[in-house]
């Protein structure tokens, strides 16, 4: 429905910016590719400017949590043990085989002060190219407690979501499986854990 919505609103000229971002990007490349196959080709470079501009917009959207800093203010915030993270769990295998796998101190990486190994040479060399990519979100703490109370609370390296190809780490002890909680309201929780983290990690 919000696909037609936009399609409609792009074709008769009858939009604004906050318009079209109220209804959000969920499969940007069905609403936006179509129309540059149609329209773009007159050569009407305001509106290409434009839609460029709406697609930049929505990538950012559903992008995660920016953790850049200093090396003190990452070390201070994000979940370490002795300076490693995600207890020395590999970051790239949770996204290229969908499981947690320890990494290897012989094949570590420091990124910013943190330092993250990983289970083999290609792995390192593969988030070397783009940590920002893989790194977890929250600084890895557990994203059920960021977004609940907004505290940082340990995680269980096994129990983890991809969503938008961001990393979301939870706790996972004791009968208390928080990544079940946070299934069940991940609309409400994940903007609340964005706004604590960003008091946290500044």
């Amino acid at each position: 429905m919000y696909k037609h919505l936009l399609m409609n609103m792009l074709y008769n000229g009858n939009y604004t910016l906050n318009s079209i971002i109220c209804y959000g990007f969920v499969r940007i490349e069905e609403i936006y590719l179509p129309f540059f196959d149609k329209k773009i080709n007159n050569n009407n470079l305001y509106m290409k400017k434009f839609i460029l501009i709406i697609i930049a917009l929505a990538s950012f959207t559903l992008s995660g949590k920016s953790q850049t800093g200093s090396p003190t203010l990452r070390k201070k915030s994000f979940n370490l043990s002795d300076g490693i993270a995600i207890k020395g769990y590999d970051p790239v295998d949770y996204f290229k085989k969908n499981k947690a796998i320890k990494g290897k101190k012989e094949f570590s990486q420091t990124v910013d002060g943190v330092v993250y190994y990983f289970e083999n040479s290609e792995n390192k060399a593969t988030f070397i190219k783009s940590p920002a990519q893989y790194e977890p979100q929250y600084g890895g703490w557990c994203a059920y407690a960021m977004g609940s109370t907004g505290e940082k609370v340990e995680i269980d390296p096994a129990t983890f979501k991809i969503v938008n190809g961001k990393l979301y780490l939870f706790y996972n002890a004791f009968f208390n499986n928080t990544k079940k909680t946070w299934d069940k309201d991940e609309a409400t929780l994940k903007p609340k854990a964005d706004a604590n983290w960003d008091k946290i990690f500044k």
